[in-house]
């Protein structure tokens, strides 16, 4: 018992020290722009696909349900704000890093587990590359971007995707889903999904790089640590998702007050 909570402490210790030696390497020099725009592509043009039909068959689904729930309530004028509001703030952040978890963060361990154990990664050491720069830094920076854009891709599928059953479907007037939105959708609401994806993709890229960069065992062994890489990402979105939506709200007006002196008051200056 001991054993095991120690070498959990240690994995944990061994995955923060990953995380600020890449952000030192990152920032000291960062890697070749090359490198960036492969992963940029790799992580976000190719997951478009799958965001964009996740993105738009949840708006539909959850247009669906907030029909039949409040139809006979009288309050389905609110179906286009549910769907707005849920795909913001919740369930476009949290799907689209399930998504990008399974397409990328998985292959992510695979390759770079497949070089640590046929010694690749010991190949580019004697050659003095450094591992961190070349592998894992291209990758964090990639995912570090491209996580928000995605999540805003999935959002805007999901609005469509809640408009067009609404509208289309169910025959809900065009403005009775779309006039509540910009009353009741705030820049903080923008915000804290955009925080909540960036917070997501540094913790894709991190454990399924972490993962790969400590597999051991062979063929196997790669398989193991691609399972438990997805294992573990899912549930530390989960558990950070709940952590960051309390701390977000409670610290809404801290937010609000740094929005409106960032991005509004430059604005009514001009």
């Amino acid at each position: 018992m001991l054993n095991a909570i120690s070498q959990i402490f240690s994995a944990i210790g061994e995955y923060v020290m990953l995380i600020l030696r890449v952000t030192w390497v990152t920032l000291r020099g960062p890697p070749a722009w090359r490198l960036i725009r492969d992963q940029m592509y790799e992580i976000g043009v190719l997951s478009l696909p799958v965001v964009a039909i996740t993105g738009f068959s949840t708006g539909m689904v959850l247009a669906a349900q907030a029909w039949f729930q409040l139809s006979d309530k009288g309050l389905v004028s609110a179906t286009g704000l549910m769907v707005t509001k849920a795909m913001m703030v919740e369930l476009g952040p949290v799907l689209t890093a399930f998504m990008i978890t399974g397409r990328v963060g998985a292959s992510m361990c695979a390759e770079l587990g497949t070089m640590r154990v046929t010694e690749q990664i010991d190949a580019l050491r004697s050659m003095a590359v450094n591992p961190l720069r070349y592998l894992v830094a291209p990758r964090f920076i990639a995912g570090t971007l491209m996580m928000p854009v995605l999540t805003v891709f999935s959002c805007l599928m999901g609005i469509i995707g809640g408009y067009i059953i609404a509208v289309e479907y169910y025959g809900m007037p065009s403005n009775s889903f779309l006039d509540p939105l910009p009353i009741h959708i705030t820049t903080f609401d923008f915000i804290s999904g955009l925080i909540k994806a960036t917070a997501f993709g540094i913790i894709i890229v991190t454990i399924s790089c972490f993962k790969g960069m400590r597999t051991k065992g062979g063929a196997a062994g790669v398989g193991r640590s691609t399972t438990s890489s997805v294992v573990i990402c899912y549930s530390i979105i989960l558990i950070s998702n709940f952590l960051l939506t309390v701390a977000l709200n409670a610290s809404s007006d801290y937010i609000q007050q740094w929005i409106n002196t960032l991005v509004f008051r430059p604005w009514q200056r001009l």
